[in-house]
C-alpha cells in the first residue's frame, strides 16, 4: 500500500508542476517568455497566481518526496536520496520566493544545480542514457548567459524542467513494476 501511495505521488507530483505553470501562464497576461522568469509567478506583490504558483512548487516538493520514500528507492536508492534533496529545494524556491530577492535566487541556483546531479546519479546508478538528457538544460542555461538567444529565464527554466522529466517518468514506471514475489510461484 505504501508503495502504491508512492507511486500516485510520483504521479502528482508531474501534474501538479506542469498545471500550475500552465495554468499560472494562462492567468498571467502580463508574463513574456522572452522577459520573465517562471519564478515571476509567485512574487507575493506582483503577482495575481502568487498563492497558485508557490503552493504547487511547495505540493510539487512534497509529492516527490513521498514518492522518493516510498517507492523510488526500492528502484534507485541512491536517487531517491537525491530527489529527495531536489524536492526540498523546490520548496525552498516557493517558499523564499522572488520577494526575498537574492535569497531567492540563491535557492533557486540549489534547485537547477540538484536537477543536474540527481539526474547524473540517476544516469549513474541505473545506467541509463536517459539522465544525460540534463544537460539539454545545462545547454539552455549556458545559452541564456551567454546572451546567444533573447529570452527570459523562463526558457532554461522550463528546458531543465522538462529535461528531468523524461527519466524521471522512466523510473516512475519501472518503481511501479510488480514487484517479484518471495512466495517463489
Amino acid at each position: 500500500m505504501d508503495r502504491q501511495i508512492g507511486i500516485a505521488s510520483g504521479a502528482l507530483a508531474l501534474v501538479v508542476l506542469y498545471s500550475t505553470i500552465i495554468l499560472c501562464v494562462a492567468l498571467s497576461p502580463w508574463f513574456s517568455w522572452e522577459a520573465n522568469a517562471l519564478s515571476d509567478f509567485g512574487h507575493t506583490y506582483r503577482s495575481n497566481v502568487a498563492p497558485i504558483f508557490n503552493f504547487g512548487l511547495l505540493l510539487t516538493g512534497a509529492l516527490m518526496t513521498v514518492y522518493s520514500l516510498l517507492a523510488l528507492v526500492e528502484y534507485a536508492k541512491k536517487t531517491a536520496y537525491f530527489l529527495i534533496f531536489s524536492g526540498f529545494s523546490l520548496q525552498l524556491v516557493a517558499t523564499f520566493n522572488e520577494t526575498f530577492g537574492r535569497l531567492h535566487y540563491y535557492v533557486s541556483v540549489l534547485l537547477f544545480l540538484s536537477l543536474l546531479v540527481v539526474s547524473l546519479a540517476f544516469t549513474i546508478e541505473k545506467k541509463s542514457w536517459l539522465g544525460l538528457i540534463v544537460l539539454l538544460g545545462a545547454i539552455g542555461w549556458g545559452t541564456y548567459f551567454a546572451g546567444i538567444f533573447e529570452w527570459g529565464v523562463a526558457v532554461p527554466e522550463t528546458i531543465s524542467a522538462l529535461s528531468v522529466t523524461p527519466w524521471y517518468l522512466s523510473a516512475l514506471l519501472k518503481a511501479a513494476r510488480p514487484r517479484a514475489s518471495s512466495a517463489g510461484h
